[in-house]
């Protein structure tokens, strides 16, 4: 069977591969790969320029044609690189190979050749490509397509603000909000965690085999190998990798920065599973009408369909990049002694991990460009619902000091059918000053919801 959208083994390649070419790239086997020449080629480049005797500065002309290497990066080098692997059978090796293949026809890299990948240990390589990775993605797919959906809900809550809705409390009728003040519920819960995944720092460490320097210090004793790994890491790319330096690992890095990372975009999920079923609900009760598709079908036997299947798509995708990152976030803190080897194949998932959650929020955008406020729906569900009222009556009844307030709306409204007429002869007939009494007697469910529409237009 020849690999195709039809017969690869996940979605994300076959069925939504489309969907997801901005972060293949940086998250596959070749993302891996491409950021693991990046950082054997800046710490050739930093060697170089340490002041060793042994190793002088390179030419300008070397500088860019290493750079180069980086920069031009190809499948075909990627492929490269995996044919020597079937020879290594160890990848951090090939990729070493491959660069020094690369200074076979100049004789000034070729000379220098032995300080690829000098005193590093696979490792050094490996947690700062993961972290460039994982940088690459956070700031060119994950936090774009959060801020896209919430730029969408936020213009959402802002349009339909001051449109009166009735809440649900335990799936029961309850005091009135607005449309736009429960998607600025959602909103301000996103702003909060986009703010934590943007936040995480991403660290890195290249401190050799068990995180002590060993091999650096054998080589050169008198050179302060931490002050070097630690420019290396922080100086800005491209000769340097903008990470933040990790001073104490042992082989690997901790990971705890990741765990950090993937629970706040857990977090995002989460948030928005909780928000994918509310909206679920809302197209159910005929809140939201969906925008019709040429050609599209919504049941194979019942033609009248509509369905929200990009709501059910998106919470379905949720929970799937849900699973993933709770495991990552829970393992690969964990290592046996100075490493093990559990990390590296579980890492290899990250991709698929934020592949599902880029999946996702797509579909939501895809979603929420298709849904209309129904108008009527909403109204008719608040002017059928004036047992809502009972809390306003009671609260002003206890203002004014009138005894078994709350008790007497419970006699009135619960478990019963409430019209317009029996909560106004209520009103009428209660003590307290005439004001008071036309100020209820003019109050409806759609006139009922507070501060409602003042906060989702200030979101």
């Amino acid at each position: 069977m020849t690999l195709s959208p039809i017969s690869a083994l996940s979605p994300l390649d076959g069925r939504y591969a489309g969907r997801l070419a901005a972060l293949r790239p940086l998250m596959s086997e070749q993302g891996y790969m491409h950021k693991r020449v990046q950082v054997e080629i800046c710490w050739f480049i930093a060697l170089s320029d340490a002041g060793f005797a042994e190793f002088k500065p390179l030419s300008p002309g070397a500088r860019t044609y290493l750079l180069g290497l980086v920069k031009n990066f190809s499948e075909a080098d990627g492929l490269a690189i995996k044919e020597i692997e079937k020879t290594t059978n160890h990848d951090v090796k090939a990729v070493e190979y491959w660069i020094k293949s690369k200074f076979e026809a100049r004789p000034e890299l070729k000379a220098a050749s032995e300080f690829v990948h000098f005193a590093c240990t696979s490792e050094d390589i490996n947690n700062t490509s993961h972290a460039l990775q994982l940088k690459a993605a956070r700031t060119q797919v994950i936090l774009p397509a959060l801020d896209a959906v919430m730029t969408r809900l936020r213009q959402m809550a802002h349009d339909y603000a001051d449109v009166a809705m009735l809440s649900r409390t335990h799936g029961q009728t309850a005091s009135p909000t607005t449309v736009g003040k429960e998607i600025a519920n959602v909103v301000v819960r996103l702003v909060a965690v986009r703010e934590k995944i943007a936040a995480v720092n991403l660290l890195a460490k290249m401190n050799g085999a068990v995180g002590n320097y060993n091999a650096h210090l054998a080589a050169w004793p008198d050179f302060d190998w931490e002050g070097f790994s630690h420019k290396v890491v922080e100086s800005p790319e491209p000769l340097g990798l903008g990470l933040i330096f990790q001073p104490y690992s042992i082989q690997i890095e901790p990971h705890d920065y990741m765990a950090e990372l993937f629970d706040a975009v857990a977090r995002a999920n989460t948030i928005l599973i909780d928000w994918c079923r509310d909206m679920w609900g809302y197209i159910s009760l005929g809140y939201f009408k969906q925008r019709l598709r040429e050609g599209e079908v919504g049941s194979s036997t019942m033609p009248h369909k509509v369905n929200p299947i990009d709501f059910e798509n998106a919470e379905g995708n949720l929970g799937l990049s849900n699973a993933l990152l709770r495991h990552l976030s829970e393992k690969l803190p964990i290592s046996r002694w100075q490493r093990d080897l559990t990390d590296s194949t579980v890492l290899r998932n990250m991709g698929v991990a934020l592949g599902y959650a880029a999946l996702a929020y797509h579909s939501l955008g895809i979603g929420l460009a298709k849904v209309e406020l129904n108008q009527e729906a909403i109204s008719a569900d608040l002017d059928s619902a004036w047992e809502v009222l009972a809390e306003p009556i009671q609260t002003v009844m206890r203002r004014y000091g009138v005894q078994g307030a709350y008790e007497k709306l419970k006699e009135a409204t619960r478990g019963r059918t409430v019209r317009a007429e029996d909560l106004h002869g209520l009103i009428r007939s209660l003590d307290i000053p005439p004001a008071e009494r036309e100020r209820l007697l003019a109050m409806t469910p759609a006139s009922y919801i507070g501060k409602a529409a003042e906060l989702a237009r200030r979101v």
